[in-house]
């Protein structure tokens, strides 16, 4: 019998600071999908728009979603770490990424992925339809990814920590879905860190954007967004 997608999860119901919640139906996270998945109940699926963030290499020539009516387009966070990624990443950094552990990970994507992650920013504001994050486990990358999107949209820290560590409930499921899948790109953690979901990791990234000017909405617009989009991530997002 066909699976749902493991660690899927609508991102609507969240609370924000001011007292809104997030819209349901807008934006949904995963693990990577497959073309047998059913779909799940309660959720548009296919999404409209898939945003996927692996790399080139995990990726393959054909998103499983594309011929089944998704727009798919590819935002990869980590390319800087593969051998054969863009040179122009600081090589540091990079080095500390590939060792440090998973908060050396998140905070290095803030320092290399920057412009990605205003694409990221700029696809989910842009949308009309649902929009899905995946990356491989949907845990890291899209972990902080969303968590940008949803400190943004004004979600409080609580709540976006709350969902990171929610992933913990499917980290069986995942793992099914990573052994069934290609081998496992050199660009990405060891396999201890890999399992890992650990709070201090996303506490340090949400720390940088809570010390920024301007909150998590001043990073994204001195990274590059625009005001429109910035603002559009938050009329997206809350009801």
């Amino acid at each position: 019998m066909p699976e749902t997608v493991p660690n899927l999860r609508d991102l609507g119901g969240l609370p924000t600071e001011d007292g809104a919640t997030t819209t349901h139906g807008v934006l949904l996270r995963s693990a990577m999908p497959s073309a047998d998945d059913r779909g799940p109940d309660g959720v548009h699926w296919p999404p409209s728009l898939v945003l996927d963030l692996r790399s080139s290499a995990e990726a393959g020539p054909r998103h499983p979603l594309a011929g089944a009516g998704a727009t798919v387009r590819r935002i990869s966070l980590l390319e800087a770490l593969r051998p054969d990624g863009p040179q122009s990443a600081n090589p540091e950094v990079v080095a500390r990424m590939a060792t440090g552990g998973l908060q050396a990970l998140y905070l290095g994507m803030l320092e290399i992925a920057r412009a990605e992650l205003v694409e990221v920013a700029r696809e989910v504001a842009a949308h009309d339809g649902p929009t899905l994050l995946h990356c491989a486990a949907g845990k890291d990358r899209t972990g902080v990814a969303v968590a940008m999107i949803l400190r943004t949209a004004g979600v409080s820290r609580d709540a976006v920590v709350k969902d990171y560590l929610a992933t913990g409930a499917s980290m069986d499921a995942v793992l099914r879905r990573l052994h069934m899948s290609a081998p496992i790109d050199p660009a990405r953690p060891a396999p201890t860190s890999y399992l890992a979901i650990p709070q201090d990791a996303i506490d340090a990234v949400l720390d940088v954007w809570d010390s920024h000017p301007g909150g998590t909405a001043g990073w994204l617009y001195d990274a590059g967004a625009e005001a429109v989009v910035i603002d559009g991530l938050r009329e997206r997002l809350v009801v």
